[in-house]
């Protein structure tokens, strides 16, 4: 029974820290719950990466716990967001097939994507089928882009997006130079960011983590295909170029050959791309929440 369930305390990020690797603390948890769900006999897995505890669990199942540092955003985001695009990208997402609370957690499974991880695969795919893949990616944003549903709406923010970029732009020299940046550089921001105009966007959903990483491949004849995309936990509304950020660092890793392929399968025309949009996007790159 999941009411027999106990996870370690992760009220704060002191506790969580402490135990998100220490599977002696973690294990049997994850072995009652997966139990519980009627997935016993499944072997379990932790996968490597990911800032949450993730697990394998057999061939067809992904389940991931949600510590109480982050809840209520992190699980209801993906909750929701998981549920609202179920079917309706040109690639497979994960389906949520249970989630709920849990002794302080949350927790969701969900199905398992085929195929293996473009970051592992890319070096092996010939250019011409990058371009092709690039292709796909942009229209599946403009598809994501274009999904609503109150759930999302609900719980996916900021509620306003233009005072987040100005919280973004007042902390970015901080930010950057907390990171390392020199100073040569750090001096340079807020003139650039002046000088850059970004376009006034209606609040879409945004992944805002497109990277090879999160995505999956699977050979297709003398080709590849996307077979998946994941992790939406950190999906916000917000201006739809925003979301390029993270794709021309870290799906096309600064070639244009990738890049451009991508934002015309968005919807941009030739002509849109330029200078400006390169200004614009560097200028989303520094205020990134991620930005590094």
């Amino acid at each position: 029974m999941l009411s027999d369930v106990r996870l370690p305390p992760a009220e704060t990020q002191e506790q969580f820290m402490a135990v998100r690797r220490d599977e002696s603390r973690l294990g049997p948890a994850v072995s009652a719950l997966v139990s519980g769900l009627g997935l016993g006999d499944e072997r379990v897995e932790r996968f490597a990466d990911g800032s949450l505890p993730v697990y394998a669990v057999g061939d067809r199942h992904v389940l991931k716990l949600y510590p109480s540092i982050a809840l209520p955003e992190g699980y209801d985001v993906e909750h929701a967001v998981l549920r609202a695009v179920e079917g309706r990208l040109p690639i497979p997402t994960p389906r949520v097939l249970d989630a709920g609370p849990l002794d302080g957690w949350s927790y969701i499974l969900m199905t398992r994507l085929r195929g293996e991880s473009l970051a592992v695969a890319w070096p092996r795919i010939p250019r011409d089928s990058r371009v092709k893949l690039a292709a796909v990616v942009g229209e599946t944003l403009a598809a994501l882009h274009s999904v609503s549903s109150p759930a999302v709406d609900a719980v996916v923010g900021p509620q306003d997006w233009g005072g987040f970029l100005r919280t973004r732009r007042e902390a970015c020299v901080a930010h950057h130079r907390a990171d390392g940046l020199d100073e040569a550089w750090l001096a340079q921001i807020p003139g650039f960011l002046d000088s850059v105009e970004l376009t006034p966007s209606a609040p879409m959903l945004l992944h805002t983590e497109v990277m090879r990483e999160h995505l999956r491949v699977v050979r297709d004849g003398d080709g590849w295909r996307l077979s998946g995309l994941f992790d939406f936990e950190p999906a916000m509304r917000g201006a739809r170029e925003y979301e390029f950020a993270s794709v021309g660092l870290f799906f096309s890793c600064g070639e244009a050959e990738i890049l451009r392929p991508l934002l015309l399968a968005y919807g941009y025309r030739e002509s849109d791309l330029g200078e400006q949009l390169c200004r614009r996007l560097l200028a989303y790159a520094l205020l990134h929440r991620y930005s590094s």
